[in-house]
């Protein structure tokens, strides 16, 4: 990656350079076309970002002044600690970036993040065909254990 390559904060004026990549990292889940997220969410995510009492967050990573790299994060109580959780929710980079630094730099601001936060631990899902992020993710993380069980209602 660039010595350029900057991790930050995202902000309104970036909405045109991170839609396309909200979309591809949506499309890589299989949504997209028929099973694209309804518009509504979208806007109603962009909004959180930028909403105070929301505890939804977003990092962008920027190179040469183009975004190539998201994540969004959010804190959450639990039962098993007083501290606030935070998970990082998504994570993307342009594959033009992958394998390049973009990705773990990402991880390592939202671990900042939460430190300053006051958070002990970030997690996170991914899908287990996803292997080459989890080629990254075990050598920035450890794996859990648990298996996710979700029901649409």
């Amino acid at each position: 990656m660039s010595t350029s390559l900057i991790i930050r904060p995202l902000t309104l004026a970036d909405y045109t350079q991170w839609l396309p990549l909200w979309d591809c990292y949506n499309a890589f889940y299989g949504r997209s076309g028929d099973t694209a997220l309804d518009p509504e969410i979208t806007r109603t995510t962009w909004a959180r970002f930028f909403d105070p009492i929301e505890p939804v967050h977003a990092l962008v990573a920027e190179s040469n002044g183009e975004l190539i790299g998201l994540t969004h994060y959010l804190y959450h109580r639990s039962t098993t600690a007083i501290s606030l959780t935070c998970y990082l929710q998504d994570l993307f980079t342009a594959e033009a970036a992958r394998g390049k630094g973009a990705g773990r730099a990402l991880i390592n601001e939202v671990y900042n993040q939460a430190k300053l936060a006051g958070s002990p631990r970030v997690y996170w899902m991914t899908h287990e065909t996803n292997h080459t992020a989890m080629e990254l993710y075990n050598k920035v993380a450890e794996k859990s254990g648990f298996l996710v069980y979700r029901k649409q209602l």
